[in-house]
């Protein structure tokens, strides 16, 4: 997969990565496509956490990153921005 990232975010992880090589399509399947074989191949892989956190601070939209989908990555974000938003009010609060 071609990463271009935030200038400040390590992409180091992407030489070790199970995916490396693979078709990048199979990452990248269409509307209602399985992404079952593409989550295979990130089950085992030793960067899998990096890869996520990667999506999930560029606000990657499309593809298998991780081992999660665009839904799951959306699920993770609002719950970081709403544990966010209590810490914040805990804070005003405290």
């Amino acid at each position: 997969m071609g990463i271009i990232a935030k200038p400040d975010l390590d992409t180091s992880w992407k030489d070790l990565s199970n995916c490396l090589g693979v078709d990048p399509d199979l990452f990248f399947p269409e509307r209602g496509a399985s992404t079952r074989e593409a989550k295979e191949v990130c089950r085992g892989c030793e960067v899998r956490v990096d890869c996520l956190e990667y999506a999930l601070q560029n606000g990657e939209k499309f593809g298998i990153w991780g081992g999660m989908s665009e839904r799951e990555r959306r699920r993770i974000r609002r719950q970081r921005a709403l544990d966010r938003q209590t810490a914040a009010r805990a804070a005003e609060a405290g």
